[in-house]
């Protein structure tokens, strides 16, 4: 666990300057899909997942 964690905040890091410095690549992309399959193995996982659909749901109950 604690190397996942590790690999989070080090992905999370390196996606973070990416986004900040040079825009998105097709590299840094890789890094981004990387970052995403270490979050899902975290325990933070259920809670983003939850928030997604919260979101999901709110959005779709709009009417224009």
């Amino acid at each position: 666990m604690i190397l996942s964690i590790s690999g989070v905040v080090l992905l999370g890091i390196i996606v973070f300057l990416f986004f900040r410095k040079d825009g998105l690549k097709a590299s840094h992309a890789m890094v981004c899909a990387l970052f995403g399959f270490y979050l899902a193995g975290t325990a933070i996982a259920p809670s983003i997942t939850a928030g997604g659909a919260s979101l999901a749901g709110m959005l779709g109950g709009i009417k224009f």
